[in-house]
């Protein structure tokens, strides 16, 4: 290799496409912290727009860390500093923001304990996140290969936790933001993330031709919704998520079944299993 040719390969650095959702990324990080930032102006005495900016950040966050994967795929951007930032901005936006948003929201009213349900959120997002990481080069994932996802994901579980302040907002009523309401909530949360419950993942289901254009549609009138009633809404949205649960445990014990019937492939003469590579 000639000197010329190896000062252009340093020359060209790291390519556009691979910095593009390294940035998505950051981003979400930065809307998770921005939305701990509203919080606390909202509790030293802010109105409830910071509240509700503290909320549209959190969920503003969830669709930024939607968004990285695919662009990252898309660009052909993906690296392991890509995945380790993902991880990290994930605790952060969907572990410690919600964690400190529901502690100045309501739990801090319960000294002696309500920070313990606080720091169990941001734990155990930690916790699945790091096993996320630990399993990713796993020959032997069963839930991936059926299609499911092991407990729920954290931006799924950030939306779910701020359940009681969607509740709080649309209605007006201060029993939702009652200590001995939200601190058992969050612990259910907490406790679905690092748990070995299978859960739907989006990016396996497989849709047929005849609903195609009514997903759209329903998926516009959602989007239109979020706008004209979001805290609604998004009630509605994590209601939904919640029934899916069961339904998702139901489906992967269905799989568990057929696989456990099926047969076992026999080798033939020659030693292989007969089946195509």
């Amino acid at each position: 290799m000639t000197q010329t040719t190896r000062a252009r390969r340093e020359r060209r650095g790291i390519p556009l496409r691979a910095l593009a959702p390294n940035a998505v990324t950051a981003l979400a990080l930065c809307c998770g912290l921005t939305g701990v930032r509203f919080a606390i102006s909202a509790a030293g005495g802010g109105g409830i727009e910071d509240w509700e900016k503290a909320i549209a950040c959190v969920i503003g966050a969830g669709v930024l860390d939607g968004l990285d994967g695919r662009i990252a795929r898309l660009l052909k951007g993906e690296s392991r500093f890509g995945a380790e930032l993902d991880s990290l901005s994930d605790v952060i936006a969907f572990g410690v923001a919600p964690a400190l948003i529901m502690f100045l929201w309501s739990l801090q009213h319960a000294p002696r304990w309500g920070w313990l349900f606080a720091l169990a959120h941001g734990v155990c997002c930690a916790l699945r996140l790091a096993r996320f990481n630990a399993q990713i080069d796993a020959s032997e994932q069963p839930h991936k290969s059926a299609g499911f996802l092991t407990g729920v994901p954290a931006p799924a579980a950030a939306g779910m936790a701020l359940l009681p302040v969607y509740l709080w907002l649309w209605t007006g009523l201060g029993t939702f933001r009652e200590a001995w309401v939200v601190a058992p909530w969050m612990a259910i949360v907490a406790l679905l993330m690092v748990s070995s419950v299978a859960t739907y993942s989006w990016g396996a289901l497989r849709l047929r031709r005849g609903i195609r254009f009514g997903l759209l549609v329903a998926i516009a009138m959602v989007f239109g919704a979020l706008i004209t009633a979001p805290w609604t809404t998004l009630t509605a949205l994590v209601v939904v998520y919640a029934a899916l649960i069961p339904l998702g445990m139901r489906g992967y014990a269905k799989v568990r079944r057929q696989r456990a019937t099926a047969p076992v492939p026999r080798p033939n003469a020659s030693g292989s299993s007969g089946e195509p590579a």
